[in-house]
């Protein structure tokens, strides 16, 4: 277990055999979480959290055998969803989402086998003011 200087528990982690195993916990100097994840012999294994200081979750994953599998989600410090993607073997595989914080969708597309249909990374449209179109003849 390792402490901040003012005594607050900076991380605690369970061992067995030298190697990570159990419950791996991260605090932030207020005494607030900022992580939670299990290990299952030196390795990522079910669900891990994070938190922004503001106590807001920040992200939720799932891990097999060190692996990202499944629905992984992040979200705004302002706790507003920022993403939501699925993952195949620690690939893009499936639905895929992103948001901007208003809610409006960022992102929206497919992958499949390495390839991705949809929209991606779509910017806002603006409207121009004393536009002047030239042709050339």
């Amino acid at each position: 277990m390792q402490f901040y200087l003012n005594s607050v528990k900076a991380e605690s982690i369970a061992y067995r055999n030298g190697i990570q195993n159990g419950l791996f916990q991260k605090w932030f100097d207020t005494g607030k979480i900022s992580f939670e994840a299990n290990y299952k012999n030196g390795l990522l294994d079910g669900k891990s959290y994070t938190w922004w200081k503001n106590n807001n979750k920040r992200s939720e994953s799932n891990y097999a055998n060190g692996i990202s599998q499944g629905v992984q989600k992040q979200w705004y410090q302002s706790g507003a969803i920022f993403k939501e993607i699925t993952l195949v073997n620690g690939k893009e595989e499936g639905l895929q989402k992103a948001y901007r914080e208003n809610g409006k969708i960022y992102n929206n597309y497919e992958a499949k086998n390495g390839r991705i249909f949809g929209l991606k990374r779509a910017s806002l449209c603006y409207e121009l003011e004393e536009e002047v179109i030239q042709y050339k003849e």
